[in-house]
């Protein structure tokens, strides 16, 4: 009895170390998701508007772009 009874311990406190382990790893992948957005918006901030001009983008959409890093901001644009 208390083979099983240790087994079906070692299985338990696996798991949990798993879930913890994927606690901390979805955790730090936010985080560096966070400081990628924040540098982005930070790089972009600092442009001028002529260079922001330039990409194609306006100072209200700098934090559209560093939040949506793939999609084109000039896809919402009506063509004139």
């Amino acid at each position: 009895m208390s083979v099983i009874y240790r087994t079906a311990g070692l299985a338990q406190t696996t798991t949990s170390q798993r879930r913890d382990s994927s606690t901390f790893k979805s955790f730090w992948d936010a985080y560096q998701d966070w400081r990628k957005w924040e540098r982005l918006r930070s790089d972009l901030c600092n442009l001028s508007d002529r260079e922001l001009m330039d990409i194609g983008i306006s100072r209200g959409e700098v934090d559209y772009v560093a939040t949506n890093r793939d999609a084109d901001p000039r896809g919402f644009r009506s063509a004139v």
